[in-house]
């Protein structure tokens, strides 16, 4: 079968819109899935037995199995068990917000654990309230550490956001198959799709190496 890349000269728009889909559902799973992160790293190191518990059952589960039957079960599953109805849009957001939550949480964990006890014990002897300490010593530091891990995990949600076209979301996935499907073309138009995820995900990928030996050099300076 002779390929001719020309047919895609009639779809620019409609590509170009479900990666803007495609950006925005990750841009928002990000926001929310780092703020959940944060917040279950710090539970993850709480001196509550229950509290680390649920927590690390949230973590291993979320990250134990397959972005797709989370969101399946999300999209087909949850409107029963709650009695509501989930657009796809919901759906998606709820459960790549979940997967970030649970990949970062490690991340955040981990920079956590690297502020010097030191500094907390100079916070309470200073007699700063928690919520000074996490936003004003912790949070800073832990912030640092954590960039370009979060950085991988993002470019992570990025590609795992394809997924979405599962449940109908019109992202860049989900457009490129209607296309393949109309045209009957599916080489021409799944190599552009995926070119075009590359050319997003490659860059970000260096700029994420790049970032790590910066911060190496300076964490060592």
């Amino acid at each position: 079968m002779k390929t001719d890349f020309t047919i895609l000269l009639g779809f620019e728009a409609a590509l170009f819109q479900g990666l803007l889909t495609t950006l925005k559902l990750t841009l928002i799973c990000i926001l929310l899935g780092c703020v959940l992160g944060f917040f279950v790293g710090l539970a993850r190191g709480s001196s509550s037995r229950w509290l680390r518990g649920i927590t690390r059952l949230y973590v291993e589960f979320f990250r134990g199995t397959p972005v797709i039957v989370q969101l399946f079960w999300i999209f087909f599953c949850l409107p029963l068990v709650l009695g509501v109805e989930l657009s796809n849009l919901t759906s998606a957001v709820i459960a790549l917000t979940l997967y970030m939550g649970a990949i970062t949480s490690e991340t955040f964990r981990a920079s956590l654990r690297s502020v010097g006890r030191e500094q907390l014990d100079a916070c309470v002897a200073l007699g700063l309230p928690k919520r000074v300490q996490v936003a004003n010593v912790i949070l800073p530091q832990a912030l640092l550490r954590s960039i370009p891990t979060l950085l991988s995990n993002c470019v992570s949600l990025f590609k795992e956001s394809a997924l979405v076209s599962a449940v109908g979301m019109a992202d860049l996935m989900f457009v490129g198959q209607n296309i393949s499907n109309n045209t009957a073309r599916p080489i021409e138009v799944l190599t552009a799709v995926a070119l075009i995820y590359f050319a997003i995900a490659f860059p970000l990928t260096r700029a994420v190496t790049g970032v790590e030996r910066r911060l190496l050099s300076k964490l060592a300076a």
